[in-house]
C-alpha cells in the first residue's frame, strides 16, 4: 500500500479540487450566469450537464441516465481493479489511471447527488463554443491522452 500513496493522493486531489471548484461555482454563480475571463475566448459559466462528458447525450431520456450512471460506476471499478493489477506497468500509466479514476469518481459523485454534473469551464472563439467541462473532465482527458501516448509508443516507462 505504501507504493500506491502518491497515486491515491493524485486521485483524491482530483476529486477534492473538482468538488471544491464546483462548490465555489454553485455558491457564487446562478445557473447559466457567466463571468468573462478572457474576452472572446474563455468564460466561467455555471452549467448543469445531465449527459456525458463535454455535454454529449445531454438530451437523452431517464433510461439513458440510469444506464450511464451504472456504466460509469462499473468503469470506475474496472479502472481501480486494472490499476492494482497492472503492477508491472510504469509510473506514467499509473498516474494516468489515477487521473482517470479521480475524474470518474468526481463526476460520479455529482451524478449520484444531483442527477447531473456541474460544468463551468467555457472556451469559445466567436460564436463557436467547446462544450463546457470541469476539473474531473480535464483529469479524465489528460489521463486518457497519457495512456494513449505511452501505450501507443511502447516505450519503457520509469517505475
Amino acid at each position: 500500500m505504501q507504493k500506491y500513496k502518491i497515486l491515491i493522493f493524485i486521485a483524491a486531489a482530483v476529486i477534492i479540487l473538482d468538488h471544491l471548484t464546483k462548490a465555489i461555482i454553485s455558491h457564487y454563480l446562478y445557473l447559466h450566469q457567466s463571468i468573462e475571463v478572457i474576452g472572446g475566448f474563455f468564460n466561467i459559466t455555471h452549467i448543469r450537464n445531465p449527459g456525458a462528458a463535454f455535454g454529449l447525450f445531454r438530451d437523452s431520456g431517464e433510461i439513458f441516465r440510469i444506464v450511464f450512471l451504472t456504466g460509469t460506476s462499473l468503469v470506475a471499478l474496472v479502472i481501480i481493479f486494472f490499476f492494482y493489477k497492472q503492477i508491472k506497468d510504469g509510473l506514467i500509466s499509473k498516474v494516468a489511471l489515477s487521473l482517470v479514476a479521480g475524474g470518474a469518481v468526481g463526476n460520479l459523485i455529482d451524478r449520484i447527488r444531483f442527477g447531473e454534473v456541474i460544468d463551468f469551464l467555457d472556451f469559445y472563439i466567436g460564436q463557436y463554443h467547446w462544450p463546457a467541462f470541469n476539473i474531473a473532465d480535464s483529469a479524465i482527458t489528460v489521463g486518457v491522452f497519457l495512456l494513449l501516448i505511452f501505450y501507443r509508443t511502447g516505450k519503457p516507462q520509469p517505475r
